[in-house]
């Protein structure tokens, strides 16, 4: 990987001040994915060096990003995390941290791990290393008669514990979508001293608009009760962020 900035692609970059003692920017980038891995790599890679290129300090990609959400994708664009060619999208986001001197909240990839499937997002530091790995706690099934029928349960085994992350950019708390709706998260990583959530996500239209930005609200009521210094940042895929 050259260490240079590419080709513009639009993203949203938000300035954000954590009530720390400086202030950075987070780079919320927001792709349309499609059945190609190498090219939703590509445009996940183009956005990162454009964020860096506007001065971003930390970079969150969506839920899922380089694979169709789908039961139909998510074995076939599993990877192995252990497995150095075996998976591409891991090693991506590792060198693109180290390369753009950033921390990266990658998001979410389907890991495959002794014959089992989770939903897991990874956090690297420019050091390239992996800092954390956080497995979707709360699994999202729905069955709306007529309308949707997703059961996330049938293809990914749910992870079990909590992910709380130091990085240079402060300290972060990480959930997967679905893990939003549980409060009891949130409030872990507010005692634990986060400075900012991150829930990667990819909601449903059917549900995602009478939901999602309610669902942040009240989380942040939750929070505010407590600790009124933790943000949330959910990059969603339905429509706009509200950062």
């Amino acid at each position: 990987m050259e260490c240079s900035l590419g080709t513009r692609v639009n993203i949203n970059v938000a300035a954000a001040d954590l009530l720390m003692h400086t202030k950075f920017k987070i780079a919320l980038c927001q792709l349309s994915v499609v059945p190609d891995k190498n090219r939703n790599l590509n445009i996940a890679l183009n956005m990162i060096k454009v964020a860096a290129q506007k001065g971003a300090k930390l970079v969150v990609l969506p839920e899922m990003w380089n694979c169709p959400y789908s039961t139909d994708y998510f074995a076939d664009f599993s990877e192995d995390f252990d497995v150095e060619d075996g998976s591409p999208s891991f090693s991506m986001l590792s060198e693109a941290a180290a390369c753009y001197d950033l921390t990266i909240v990658g998001g979410s990839l389907t890991e495959r791990q002794m014959g089992r499937l989770y939903n897991t997002c990874c956090v690297f530091g420019p050091e390239r290393k992996l800092k954390a790995k956080h497995r979707k706690l709360h699994l999202f099934d729905i069955n709306m008669k007529g309308d949707i029928l997703f059961m996330e349960s049938n293809t990914f085994t749910a992870g079990d514990n909590a992910t709380f992350v130091e990085t240079g950019v402060g300290n972060i708390g990480v959930g997967i979508c679905h893990d939003m709706r549980f409060p009891e998260l949130a409030m872990l990583y507010r005692g634990k001293g986060a400075h900012l959530i991150c829930y990667p996500g990819a909601f449903n239209m059917s549900t995602g608009e009478m939901l999602w930005e309610p669902v942040q609200r009240a989380s942040c009521l939750w929070l505010l009760a407590h600790h009124p210094e933790t943000p949330l940042v959910p990059p969603i895929k339905y429509g706009v962020t509200p950062l």
